[in-house]
């Protein structure tokens, strides 16, 4: 088997980095948005619009884009999100570069608005590269292999957040939006550079019948094949049930990553007085530990019998006491411990949930993949308002007793889990087929 360019290491590294640089590109938007609120004289509604558009369209656009990934590979989606990210974050530039702080007013915040949309588009990589790996790694490999490209991408906010007060010191907003906007330029063509498409893709690509470039691919390592356009797959991983289990189980701990990465500075300040260097510094600890804590999720999630299953079973029950930590504690020496539970509980269940895509919905692994990826992190929008509401119904010790949402999400997520594990049930035929049967 000649002609095929690049191998699964290679890809796995040029997925792991552009997602890195697609996270990062925008870290540097929701922190500064207190600048252009005092500027363009905006509400908190309408700041609280602002720094959750780039999160909203780096969730909500990780499903068409995943699907996409069944039809054309993974190469050409990754690109089209990192250039669309590369376009908002050069116009945020233009505009903190002429317009900041004199000239920028309430008229231009649709502008900034749009801008802050198309910059979070480097953040929906993250589903890109979860289909693209998945295709070129076998099934033994997977959990390693997205455990890797999940952890170390996630990563991204969490260093980025340590580096922004250095940065906005030393080279201004100005400098600083310059600077991000180089690591991205960096990032995409780093990715152009080192990422390809899974054999089959890159068969057929080159005008190979699908029969053909499947036993080719099948000689090459590959496992994965799709079977459906993007929006059959879309349409066919949505009706299985399998799909959504996966669904509440992500929303529960990679929406629950990204909603505690917003609301714990609030929470260590409002409800410990800490400062807010203190603060920033053990958000940091929870999103640095959450996402490296993946890639060794994915080890054990490879490494025993029904992994992805039973890492899953294991983590959320971490989270589970973590949770029952943080809503039962006002002690800062147990809230500590608290928080770390949940960041190793979080963060092995995200690894155990990709491990388990492509084996519960194999045959339309881009389209399940869309679906978890993006409705599971759009729980990062869902629950901050309702810590916030705890806080308003209950005063000051709601800022614990709030945390009794993460108690009945990880076990929603247990029962979820329990339910993949032992309702195995009549699936299709091209779910249960073994790869070399015809399997999708």
């Amino acid at each position: 088997m000649t002609g095929i360019r690049g191998t699964p290491d290679r890809a796995l590294l040029a997925a792991t980095l552009g997602f890195f640089f697609g996270f990062a590109g925008v870290a540097l938007f929701g922190p500064t948005a207190t600048r252009f609120q005092e500027v363009m004289q905006l509400s908190p509604l309408a700041v609280g619009f602002l720094v959750a558009a780039p999160a909203l369209s780096g969730s909500l656009l990780r499903i068409p884009f995943a699907a996409w990934v069944d039809s054309a590979g993974g190469r050409r989606p990754f690109l089209v999100l990192l250039s669309l990210s590369l376009l908002g974050m050069a116009g945020l530039t233009l505009v903190v570069r002429f317009l900041y702080p004199d000239r920028l007013g309430p008229e231009h915040y649709p502008l900034v608005m749009v801008l802050g949309v198309l910059g979070g588009c480097g953040i929906a990589t993250f589903s890109v590269g979860v289909s693209q790996v998945a295709y070129w790694f076998p099934q033994a490999r997977q959990g390693r292999a997205l455990a890797i490209f999940a952890g170390v991408g996630n990563v991204a906010p969490g260093v980025f957040s340590l580096l922004l007060p250095v940065a906005l010191s030393g080279l201004g907003l100005s400098g600083s939006y310059l600077a991000w906007l180089a690591l991205l330029v960096v990032g995409t063509t780093v990715y152009g550079l080192l990422g390809r498409n899974a054999p089959y893709f890159q068969l057929t690509a080159r005008g190979i019948s699908p029969s053909d470039a499947r036993a080719q691919a099948v000689a090459a390592g590959q496992e994965l094949f799709p079977r459906f356009s993007v929006v059959e797959s879309l349409k066919v991983s949505a009706r299985v049930w399998r799909t959504w289990a996966l669904v509440v189980v992500y929303f529960s701990t990679f929406g629950g990553f990204i909603a505690l990465t917003a609301w714990l500075p609030t929470y260590w300040k409002s409800f410990y007085g800490c400062s807010a260097l203190t603060a920033g510094a053990l958000t940091a600890l929870y999103s640095l530990l959450t996402s490296l804590i993946r890639v060794a999720g994915g080890v054990l999630a490879d490494r025993l019998e029904e992994g992805g299953e039973n890492t899953a079973v294991l983590a959320l029950l971490i989270m589970l006491a973590g949770a029952l930590v943080m809503t039962g504690t006002q002690q800062f020496e147990l809230a500590i411990p608290g928080m770390l539970l949940l960041a190793v509980g979080m963060g092995v269940t995200n690894a155990a949930v990709f491990k388990l895509v492509p084996q519960e919905v194999p045959q339309a692994v881009g389209g399940a993949s869309g679906w978890v990826g993006g409705l599971g992190a759009f729980g990062g929008f869902a629950v901050p308002p309702m810590l916030a509401f705890a806080v308003r119904d209950l005063g000051n010790k709601g800022y614990a007793i709030g945390f009794v949402i993460f108690v009945f999400l990880a076990l929603v997520s247990l029962s979820a889990v329990w339910i993949l594990k032992y309702v195995r049930g009549p699936l299709p035929a091209s779910a249960t087929a073994r790869p070399e049967q015809g399997h999708g």
